[in-house]
């Protein structure tokens, strides 16, 4: 247990913390009927916790260099476990939104230095023994959180879903504490960004909040236009805040790097279009389809399996071949994926998702071990922690704002097709989106039930098929840019590299290909 204890402590905080990016998603119903949720509280529900996440990731890995990564791992814990006792007791959805930032600060701390932690601990063969059993908890959390989000809710209640975390975070702490020895970065003149991150997270959060309200108060209003032009300008102080520091966030030069900008389209399509719609799915197989809780997430089987078994394959067969195509077809099978789940009508039942939930999920599973590879592949060894920080936040950042945007276009999509089928088609499509089928029609009167219910079948697979084709063509068209823009760099040793934020199994070896076990030597302790 002492040599093993480290790994287990870390893997814990990891599948929690990437288990409650997902398992809301079957609950949202339940939330919906339970605290009288809009859409646009749902959207904040999901997102707010990957936008925290995201937005907060290398600056908390930064920070975790200077104080100490395990106690910015435990702290982040304590924080972790505090939000998701009081998500649990929220009385209503301002106090549920609020309390799900802090689990996502609590995560950023957390995500930030779980692989910083490992290298400190492992070397050689139990590194890379490590970071594989690291990776297969990484990969398998968010595949699971529907599925353990389905359990928890019929089986108990919604709020399950962050009371379950109270144990495991306890277990985590103690076992961190007792096994997990304190690293830090070795020598003098390292400093937070405390500038960057602030710009960064504002910049993050004003985009994700014009993309909300957008459907609610139009996107030509003065508001959502006064929002998205507050966001460009937050970038623009991000870039410049930057550009003139000594110790930046994210080194803006390695955009100049074709490969590498290649690599970060790709993370932000990734989730985006293999996951940002599922919520909305979720929500359609629930409250018009009639499916529980536990069998809504098993619904999604197909996608987590696929992915997963994929993953392990290519780990296996694909060594050596090129991340760019490995990538880039895995891309264009999660838009591929996508479009086959764009084919429903008033009539269409659970399985008409399930092969385009496979083609994604073996998408997913192409993609997932060998973007961070990649990011790593494309800059220089020095700046490796950094990259794999800046990839995982691009793939954070496109889960949220994919959910964000695909609940507007949804919402917009049901609206046009309602128009004219009932007296408040804006009204009962956002009504619709986010989750009250049932309240629709029981304030509808009888005579005029069946009909309406036919409308909303109509509406909301109008609104899924349009979301899938849009996730379609997000990934299909970041699949040809990663072919396009990512090139195998020239054969070259690997040095030790930083363990910087979020640096992922998945390090490239000499050739700049898929290979797990070369993370081993691509991250080092500091």
């Amino acid at each position: 247990m002492r040599k093993w204890g480290p790994l287990v402590a870390v893997c814990l905080g990891t599948f929690m913390l990437l288990l409650d990016v997902t398992i809301v998603i079957v609950a949202l119903p339940d939330i919906t009927s339970s605290l009288g949720a809009s859409l646009s509280d749902l959207q904040w529900v999901i997102d707010i916790y990957a936008l925290a996440l995201a937005a907060l990731l290398i600056g908390a890995g930064s920070a975790a260099d200077v104080v100490g990564r395990r106690k910015v791992y435990v702290a982040g814990t304590v924080v972790f476990a505090a939000a998701s006792l009081a998500c649990g007791l929220a009385p209503n959805t301002t106090v549920l939104v609020a309390m799900r930032a802090v689990q996502g600060i609590g995560a950023a701390a957390m995500f930030a230095t779980t692989l910083s932690l490992l290298a400190a601990v492992y070397q050689g063969r139990d590194r890379s023994v490590a970071l594989g059993v690291w990776g297969a908890v990484s990969g398998g959390a968010a595949a699971l959180g529907p599925i353990a989000g389905g359990l928890l809710t019929q089986g108990f209640d919604w709020r399950w879903i962050f009371f379950v975390n109270l144990p495991v975070s306890l277990v985590a702490v103690w076992l961190t504490l007792k096994v997990v020895p304190e690293s830090r970065r070795e020598g003098a003149g390292h400093r937070i960004d405390w500038a960057g991150t602030a710009t960064f997270t504002l910049f993050a959060g004003l985009a994700t909040y014009a993309v909300i309200r957008a459907d609610a108060v139009g996107w030509g209003s003065g508001r959502t236009i006064a929002t998205l032009v507050a966001a460009v300008l937050a970038l623009g102080l991000f870039i410049a805040v930057e550009r003139r520091s000594a110790h930046p966030l994210l080194d803006l030069s390695l955009f100049r790097n074709a490969s590498f900008v290649g690599v970060m389209v790709g993370a932000l399509a990734l989730n985006a279009a293999a996951f940002g719609f599922l919520p909305y799915t979720s929500l359609w197989l629930q409250t018009l389809l009639g499916l529980s809780p536990v069998v809504g997430g098993l619904v999604l089987v197909p996608l987590a399996a696929a992915g997963f078994v994929t993953a392990a394959l290519g780990g296996k067969f694909l060594h050596g071949a090129p991340y760019r195509l490995v990538i880039g077809i895995g891309l264009v099978l999660i838009g591929l994926g996508a479009f086959g789940q764009s084919l429903l009508d008033a009539g269409s039942g659970w399985a008409s998702l399930t092969a385009g939930l496979l083609v994604a999920g073996i998408g997913v599973g192409l993609v997932n071990p060998a973007v961070a590879g990649a990011a790593l592949a494309s800059v220089p060894p020095h700046r490796a922690g950094m990259a794999s920080g800046a990839v995982n936040t691009f793939r954070q950042l496109g889960y949220a704002l994919g959910v964000a945007v695909f609940g507007t276009i949804v919402a917009s999509r049901m609206e046009t097709s309602l128009s004219g089928a009932v007296p408040d088609a804006h009204g009962t499509a956002r009504a619709l989106a986010g989750g009250g089928a049932q309240g629709v029609l029981g304030r509808t009167p009888a005579d005029r039930r069946g009909a309406v219910d036919h409308a909303l079948h109509v509406a909301f697979a109008s609104g899924l098929n349009t979301a899938a084709v849009v996730a379609g063509v997000v990934g299909v068209l970041a699949g040809i840019a990663v072919l396009l823009l990512v090139r195998t760099p020239a054969a070259r040793s690997v040095p030790p590299a930083p363990a910087d934020a979020g640096t992922a199994p998945g390090a490239p070896s000499a050739k700049g290909s898929w290979s797990v076990p070369a993370a081993a030597s691509a991250v080092e302790r500091r």
